[in-house]
């Protein structure tokens, strides 16, 4: 889907600019934001959201103009392996027990105020071990 609007600061770094567009769209599709940034040891998971009886960990990827692949193949084995370990350690230390689903938002800038933004739910299912 393709949209224009307001973006965030122009000191914000691309990384944090597409976080606070994302929020901004979950939070309008009717998701509850939790989280932001939320680190366990070194590692962070960029949202951490409700919808309805379920969490939603959301990553995001960000990126300008044309690369040769999509943003949200960046996320690798060794990333899904991280939000997992840091979804969990949330999960555990708020003590829920609510089913959890992992998406990834792509967000890809063509210049500084239009974007197309790409919602992928239930991206990846998390490795079991």
């Amino acid at each position: 889907m393709k949209r224009k609007e307001i973006l965030p600061p122009e000191d914000m770094d691309l990384g944090e600019k597409g976080e606070e567009i994302a929020a901004a769209y979950l939070m309008k599709e009717g998701y509850k934001i939790l989280e932001c940034n939320w680190h366990y040891g070194h590692k962070e998971v960029d949202i951490i959201a409700r919808q309805g009886e379920e969490i939603v960990i959301v990553e995001v990827k960000t990126r300008e103009g044309d690369y040769f692949e999509e943003p949200w193949e960046a996320v690798s084995a060794q990333k899904i392996r991280n939000i997992v370990e840091v979804a969990d350690a949330w999960l555990i230390q708020n003590k829920i027990d609510l089913e959890t689903r992992f998406d990834v938002i792509s967000i890809i800038f063509s210049d500084d105020v239009n974007y197309e933004l790409t919602h992928f739910q239930g991206a990846f299912i998390p490795p079991v071990n």
